[in-house]
């Protein structure tokens, strides 16, 4: 679905670069347009489509009716048409999934935009480069500005204060992209690991409520928005204080194999996490992104079959208030 075989490299550098970019060859742009688009997607989605506007592009989750999260997207809003983003080993299962919808929605399409790529980057510099004055308008995560060669959007920083954005590049003219401040595509995973982002695999793909990836606090679930596709569970689970598990980011000091996604965490014999997402670093530490159960964070963790291989919590960049029972954003 990419249009490129080629690999996505699992080692990123250490220390993690705070400059330049990398083109993200797993994930598939797609375009929806036509009549019903804000309807359609407004059915399926997490996300108001109302917020989603010209210079406003925030993520969003789709799920199914027991509210299990199939989907993890960014919607941008280009004139008439929204843009999401799809895993690409997903990508084909999520736009069938999506069309049984279509269906009811005459003159509206989804389609894979094969020109297209998503350029992630690292740091200020670049980002102002391409932007422009229109970098000024990029001041919270989710804001966007379109330019000559698509989109460019501020995503979350790191824990550690590194800047990030994402370029969406529509078109196939030059991009103004120096090639000697290209990264590895894993020193932007590394990244989304870092900034507590989580991503799907077609292992634990419908294993979690948005809510159980902090999908709610980098700006996916509207809360207050109307009915759709899984929104009973997903608002139960808000309004109810029902959340007992949720995403934690860990560090391995050496590991020698890579924790996969959707393998177990355990506490003594009992398996009380899931991995989501992992990366390996050069100096042969890993960082990985896990849904945990509250009651057994503090506890001393490993992943299955690796007992040496202590995991040493480590800061998100924002705050989980459900794991403290303390008050709730409603939007």
């Amino acid at each position: 679905m990419t249009g490129t075989d080629t690999p996505v490299p699992n080692v990123a550098d250490f220390p993690l670069p705070t400059d330049g970019w990398a083109v993200l060859t797993d994930r598939t742009i797609v375009r929806i347009s036509g009549p019903g688009t804000d309807k359609f997607l407004q059915g399926q989605f997490s996300q108001n489509l109302n917020e989603v506007t010209a210079g406003r592009s925030p993520r969003a989750a789709a799920s199914t009716p027991k509210g299990r999260a199939y989907c993890l997207t960014r919607m941008i809003r280009a004139g008439e048409d929204i843009l999401m983003d799809l895993s690409s080993d997903l990508a084909d299962d999520t736009l069938t999934q999506l069309r049984k919808y279509l269906m009811l929605f005459r003159g509206t399409t989804m389609e894979v935009i094969p020109a297209a790529r998503l350029v992630g980057i690292l740091g200020n510099r670049v980002a102002a480069t391409l932007a422009g004055d229109a970098m000024n308008n990029l001041k919270e995560p989710g804001d966007s500005a379109e330019l000559d060669t698509g989109f460019l959007v501020k995503a979350e920083p790191t824990a550690e204060g590194t800047p990030r954005f994402e370029f969406w590049q529509t078109t196939g003219e030059e991009n103004g992209l120096d090639t000697n401040d290209q990264l590895p595509p894993a020193d932007w995973y590394a990244s989304e690991i870092a900034a507590g982002v989580a991503s799907l695999t077609a292992v634990t793909q419908e294993s979690f409520v948005p809510q159980m990836l902090n999908w709610q606090h980098v700006g996916g679930v509207h809360f207050k928005k109307g009915c759709y596709t899984g929104q009973e569970v997903i608002a139960r689970m808000h309004f109810l204080g029902q959340l007992k598990k949720s995403l934690f980011r860990f560090r391995i000091g050496q590991t020698g194999e890579l924790p996969e996604p959707g393998s177990a965490l355990v506490a003594g014999e009992r398996s009380v996490g899931e991995v989501v997402n992992a990366v390996k670093y050069r100096d042969g530490s890993c960082e990985l992104l896990a849904v945990v159960r509250h009651d057994a964070a503090e506890k001393n963790l490993h992943p299955e079959g690796q007992p040496e291989a202590t995991l040493i919590p480590i800061p998100l960049p924002y705050a989980v208030p459900e794991r403290e029972k303390s008050p709730q954003s409603d939007t």
